[in-house]
């Protein structure tokens, strides 16, 4: 009952006619982008977040508009990977492997309206999911102090290199980076100490969220999006005809069911990610059904079973975010950073303080997901003609956003110059194979987990043991070594073949 008056709170507030809009705007710009092969969701809410503080959008606002984005995208990329064998982004590389031979055989419509079905039944399941057990983890958090916090932000580094990276050093250097980058500025215990500043007063305030996010995603994928496909268009394909394949819909509705429960788990293990739950669901689909040796040929089982699985995911990674105020995925740690910038702190006293925040976002992602149903079934020729646009069109927009964005948002010509650096670093640790996300993650969480150690280092009077000293400080070490160590000896079982055109990188 507490849940349902909560959700009534929510809509009262999602309801309100300029939030629809946003919503809807939101929805249609994320399909979009994440049929883009190589921006991504993540990119995506990077690059409209200075939109969001440019416009004066309230916390409800901003959300509403970002978080349809995030669900746009990852609707989104399964248009490319049907229709080109390129997927839009990494999670919607399982979709390729059926979704791009139905589309050979003629049944390019029927596999985009399928995918687009399990894409609802994921990532509403998945709703349906955030609103149950965020409140119920959210209490489990009361009982976190501070080594258990400094545990839990190790566990999301530690997955994060894991199974969300390709290789582990690289993502120890990433998260490394990270960290020293949030360590520049003032030191907030003393007050006096500057760090890293090399004498320039700019940087006594520390390096801004926004100005990080915005320089390693968007400005970076710029440069890489130039580099990659110059003047060529984005995507310029034909689809005949489009219908409503009930029959096979039917069918897959148990897998659908299945996808979506394993991937909204995925997605609720910091690190993990989107990726993780599409081919959790594809194999496990795979193994249990009777025409598993179809697989890879036109199953539309393979079709359905990536998509709710991924999109189940995608709802699954904001239940860390909320209640313990860690990222379950790239895209959510650019969420995070949007929250920490609207001063609004997630965490357990996030449903206590902020009601009105967490299930007014809770309500819009329900919203969001029939716009999205809506959109990406009736109107998906819509979307195969709009991304035909030529790359000498899109390119100045998205860098106009960022410039413009970031600017107006402190009117410093240096956060644009700091900007344009993090871009070339973004685009040179790309062109290394070293991800973005744990550094990211290194920024935003730096602080934090250095005031949870240095507290837990006051508390015990230097006693480092005190780390170790609860059963679940115990439990996130282990996990986090487990987290870290376990992919060595299961890389093989993750990997995939090569694609072609694949190229995308890991950013879900």
């Amino acid at each position: 009952m507490d849940t349902l008056s909560n959700l009534a709170l929510g809509f009262s507030v999602a309801v309100t006619p300029f939030t629809l809009f946003l919503a809807v705007v939101g929805c249609f710009l994320g399909t979009i982008i994440g049929a883009l092969p190589g921006l991504g969701p993540a990119n995506g809410v990077a690059i409209l977040i200075p939109l969001a503080f440019t416009m004066g959008f309230d916390a409800t606002e901003a959300l509403a508009l970002l978080t349809s984005v995030y669900y746009g995208a990852m609707y989104g990329g399964r248009i490319s990977s049907i229709l080109l064998n390129i997927p839009g982004d990494e999670p919607a590389v399982m979709t390729t492997l059926d979704g791009y031979p139905m589309a050979r055989q003629g049944r390019a419509g029927d596999a985009l309206v399928l995918s687009g079905v399990a894409s609802f039944a994921g990532s509403f399941l998945a709703t349906i999911g955030l609103a149950v057990m965020a409140p119920l983890l959210a209490r489990v958090a009361y009982l976190f102090g501070p080594a258990e916090y400094f545990a839990l932000y190790l566990l999301a580094f530690c997955t994060l290199g894991g199974l969300a990276g390709k290789n582990q050093a690289k993502s120890a250097i990433a998260a490394l980076i990270g960290l020293s980058i949030a360590m520049i500025g003032i030191d907030p215990n003393n007050g006096t100490t500057a760090r890293y500043t090399f004498g320039n007063l700019h940087l006594n305030d520390g390096i801004n969220f926004l100005v990080a996010i915005v320089g390693l995603f968007a400005v970076a994928e710029v440069f890489f999006f130039i580099e990659s496909h110059g003047k060529d268009s984005a995507v310029g394909v034909k689809l005949d005809k489009v219908t409503l394949p009930i029959r096979e819909i039917l069918n897959c509705k148990w897998v659908m069911l299945r996808a979506s429960i394993l991937g909204f788990f995925a997605g609720v293990l910091p690190g993990a990610g989107a990726s993780l739950g599409s081919f959790m669901a594809y194999m496990s689909e795979k193994a249990i059904a009777r025409d598993g040796d179809t697989f890879g040929t036109g199953n539309p089982k393979g079709v359905a079973a990536p998509e709710a699985g991924n999109n189940a995911a995608a709802g699954g990674a904001l239940v860390p975010m909320l209640t313990l105020g860690v990222p379950g995925s790239g895209t959510t740690a650019v969420l995070l950073a949007l929250l920490m910038t609207l001063n609004i702190t997630p965490g357990p006293l996030l449903f206590a303080d902020r009601p009105d925040v967490v299930w007014g976002l809770i309500a819009t992602l329900f919203i969001a997901n029939i716009v999205l149903l809506v959109m990406n079934v009736p109107m998906v020729r819509i979307f195969v003609y709009i991304l035909s646009v030529p790359a000498y069109v899109l390119l100045p927009g998205v860098t106009m956003v960022s410039f413009v964005g970031v600017y107006s948002l402190s009117g410093s010509y240096f956060d644009l110059l700091m900007m344009v650096v993090f871009g070339i670093g973004g685009y040179i640790l790309r062109k290394l194979e070293v991800p973005l996300v744990p550094v990211i993650l290194g920024v935003l969480l730096g602080n934090q987990m250095e005031n949870s150690l240095r507290k837990a280092m006051t508390l015990s009077d230097g006693d480092w043991t005190y780390l170790f000293s609860s059963p679940i400080a115990i439990v996130l070490w282990i996990a986090a070594i487990g987290g870290f160590v376990a992919p060595m000896f299961l890389r093989g079982l993750l990997r995939r073949p090569p694609l072609p055109g694949d190229g995308v990188a890991d950013q879900d």
